[in-house]
């Protein structure tokens, strides 16, 4: 999962404001990293016995649940697939290290799905043109758009 989490970032956060949740020190993941009970890696191993799991902590609210199941599913056979070996478990504080990051913006996130050969694996040519194409018409709506923040700082203020 680790490993495709990049590259699946689109379908764990499918929109602008996705990616202002990734700020350190706030309980939201902005590492590639797993550890036991540490809220600052994308991955979380909780629980003990028959209750142990796996927490993929990248995905937001604002993801599709159905989209966002079937990549960690997809990512999880890829890896297994292929006996990808995790990483050493990370101690500490994920924050300030210096671990791959998730993607910081959706221009980043789309950059990488586009190129991801398991992404079109997959999910096939269609559904990956597809979240392409509804992704690229967000962040061009995005770049188009004209905030308050804007109008205040540059307008307003003038």
């Amino acid at each position: 999962m680790m490993a495709l989490a990049r590259d699946f970032s689109l379908l764990f956060a499918p929109t602008v404001n996705s990616y202002k949740r990734y700020q350190a020190s706030t309980f939201a993941p902005t590492r590639i990293a797993w550890a036991r009970d540490n809220r600052t890696c994308g991955f979380r191993v909780v629980g003990e016995g028959d209750s142990l799991r796996i927490e993929n902590r990248i995905p937001g609210a604002d993801a599709n649940p159905y989209m966002a199941f079937a990549a960690v599913i997809a990512a999880g056979l890829h890896g297994i697939e292929r006996k990808i070996e995790p990483p050493a478990e990370f101690a500490g504080d994920a924050y300030k290290s210096k671990v791959t990051p998730v993607p910081k913006t959706l221009h980043e996130a789309i950059a990488l799905f586009e190129k991801s050969a398991a992404a079109k694996e997959a999910f096939g040519a269609e559904v990956h043109e597809h979240y392409l194409h509804a992704a690229r018409a967000e962040q061009a709506a995005y770049d188009r758009a004209v905030t308050d923040w804007e109008r205040g700082r540059y307008y307003e203020r003038i």
